[in-house]
């Protein structure tokens, strides 16, 4: 809920705003899982509210910590016992989390191991702001970027997503600026034209994985709905809409996909648009078969789209 219609809400049971603010801050800044944590308000009072409201929470069940930096992966419960990972990074710029929009994935990408998990179903906005603010807890640090790009399609849960964004962004509540927040998608052209129209200062990330319509589709099962062609189109139009650049995830997987010849396809096919390629070496999913591609092999792919006139980068692994 959004602090006007907490307010709206505590209006018709007879309380006065300063509550609703007060229980927002609580929810919101300081991350509280049960009203009896809220201990500036009067005992019945949260026990009134405990019976009329529900705090989404997510319960540490496991962390794995990185043996090469400070990464932290984790496994969070949800309060009907579905799971969900999530994982906090260090940067120069500070703490950085990916968090997941929904339990599993309808996608099924071939190389993406949540695909072969199958899909239970979407998260909730307070779901997704919970992961936060559980690492944040656990961790002690405060989160100044969000990834939507862990378990589930964030345009696939389309309204809780937009509320989430809402949610964090607000100054009264988590307050994370648009501009520090990156959203994932694996290429609903339908639902890319809605978020252009709302224009927000996020920055969309589009795994395309491949230059053409004959790898994709045998890796991403979407690509039978919307191909490269019409894909791509709708981010010339999100660009144009919002400003924004567009980031391109590219994973490399070796003898797939990296190719010269993809490159050279790849390039062609973005030149002229507000964008920038970030390669990925794929990860080992046991049963897909996949390798990843060589240091050689990203080095030339990179190589072919800088002088082609590309901005690329290449994820740390």
């Amino acid at each position: 809920m959004t602090l006007s219609e907490l307010s709206a809400a505590f209006s018709e049971m007879g309380l006065p705003r300063y509550r609703a603010e007060q229980v927002y801050r609580w929810a919101q800044q300081r991350g509280a899982s049960s009203f009896s944590e809220m201990t500036d308000l009067p005992l019945p009072l949260r026990t009134s509210l405990s019976e009329a409201f529900e705090l989404s929470s997510a319960k540490l069940l496991l962390r794995r910590d990185s043996k090469l930096d400070s990464t932290k992966k984790y496994l969070f419960g949800l309060s009907d016992g579905e799971t969900v990972e999530s994982v906090l990074m260090e940067y120069k710029h500070g703490f950085s989390q990916c968090i997941s929009t929904q339990v599993g994935c309808k996608m099924g990408c071939t190389f993406c191991a949540t695909g072969q998990s199958g899909f239970s179903r979407d998260l909730l906005p307070g779901e997704m702001i919970a992961q936060i603010q559980s690492s944040e807890r656990d961790a002690g640090v405060r989160v100044g970027h969000i990834v939507l790009m862990g378990m589930g399609e964030p345009l696939d849960n389309f309204e809780n997503v937009l509320r989430f964004l809402e949610l964090v962004s607000d100054e009264k509540g988590i307050g994370i600026g648009m501009r520090h927040i990156s959203l994932s998608t694996c290429g609903l052209v339908d639902k890319i034209d809605r978020l252009a129209e709302k224009k927000l200062q996020l920055t969309l990330s589009v795994s395309l994985h491949a230059p053409n319509d004959e790898i994709r589709s045998r890796t991403m099962p979407v690509n039978r709905r919307w191909g490269v062609e019409p894909l791509l189109e709708s981010c010339r139009r999100y660009a144009k809409r919002t400003g924004r650049r567009i980031s391109f995830e590219y994973a490399m997987i070796g003898g797939v996909n990296d190719s010269d010849g993809c490159a050279r396809e790849l390039a062609q096919n973005l030149s002229g648009m507000l964008c920038h390629v970030n390669l990925i070496p794929v990860n080992d999913v046991t049963g897909t078969g996949y390798r990843r591609s060589g240091p050689d092999r990203l080095r030339r792919f990179s190589e072919i789209l800088e002088r082609k006139g590309i901005p690329v980068t290449v994820r740390r692994y």
